[in-house]
């Protein structure tokens, strides 16, 4: 959606959002557990996964227009999936909840020292880590996830 600033249109900057994957120990949890309990569809019949929440994002708009859902695997966000869309639900106790619809592909970034905390937060463009490249010139990419782990704690990528 456009916000008038100064009399000129100015575009919506994408948003994201920051999750903690609890119980996931590697990015292959990740995809694991998803593939095995939260395959789904969206409305339009394309393959997704899915995941809860009970908090539901105010700023969909901006966080369907291009943003991710990243994911906080052992205190370093390390992968990233496309959001593309969102519905109510009920979690297994009856309580409502938001659904928040994941292209299934997780594309992972370059890790990212994050401290712990509660639910998901907005994550602006600026401030989301780079994707990591699939070709051999990424020498980030082809390091072992353990060594990438290690050095992003360390500050050092």
């Amino acid at each position: 959606m456009p916000f008038l600033f100064s009399g000129r249109k100015k575009r919506a900057m994408t948003l994201n959002l920051v999750k903690l994957c609890v119980g996931a120990a590697s990015v292959e949890d990740l995809a694991a557990w998803q593939s095995s309990h939260r395959a789904s569809k969206t409305a339009s019949g394309e393959p997704c996964f899915f995941h809860t929440t009970f908090q539901t994002p105010k700023r969909q708009i901006e966080l369907l227009d291009g943003g991710s859902l990243y994911w906080v695997i052992k205190g370093v966000i390390m992968v990233r999936q496309r959001l593309v869309g969102f519905d109510v639900g009920h979690k297994d106790d009856g309580s409502p909840c938001c659904v928040l619809q994941l292209d299934p592909v997780l594309v992972r970034v370059r890790p990212v020292p994050r401290r712990p905390f509660q639910g998901w937060r907005y994550l602006k463009s600026d401030e989301v880590p780079q994707d990591l490249k699939a070709g051999a010139h990424d020498q980030v990419a082809s390091m072992p996830a353990k060594m990438r782990k290690t050095l992003a704690e360390l500050g050092l990528i």
